[in-house]
């Protein structure tokens, strides 16, 4: 009697260790990483800003914003100059185009004797 129910104890075990398991979670933290490339940022951390470097940011922002607007209006200026120049170049062409048709140019400087 003892022999039957060691062997079906031996059997029983068999069939336990045999069967089919589901595999145990090796690495859970693999499951509950989250989609996104974000990573919490501690105030000591090595990726935390100080203040100083902050307030460093926001000034070079500022001044680089300052310098576009700074190059905005030169640029305006040059055109503006550019413009003035090219009237004066229009007026000297129609000038002597006039001139060459035989037209007397009015200028203040002759005198109408």
């Amino acid at each position: 009697m003892k022999n039957i129910l060691s062997i079906g104890g031996i059997g029983l075990f068999v069939l336990m260790s045999c069967s089919k398991k589901e595999p145990a979670a090796e690495d859970i933290s693999e499951e509950t990483k989250p989609s996104y490339d974000t990573v919490a940022v501690d105030s000591f951390s090595n990726g935390a800003i100080s203040v100083d470097v902050a307030r460093q940011i926001r000034m070079s922002s500022q001044k680089y914003q300052d310098s576009l607007k700074e190059a905005e209006k030169m640029k305006l200026e040059e055109q503006r100059i550019q413009e003035e120049l090219d009237k004066e170049n229009n007026k000297k062409k129609e000038e002597e185009k006039k001139s060459k048709q035989g037209q007397p140019v009015n200028s203040s400087t002759e005198d109408p004797k």
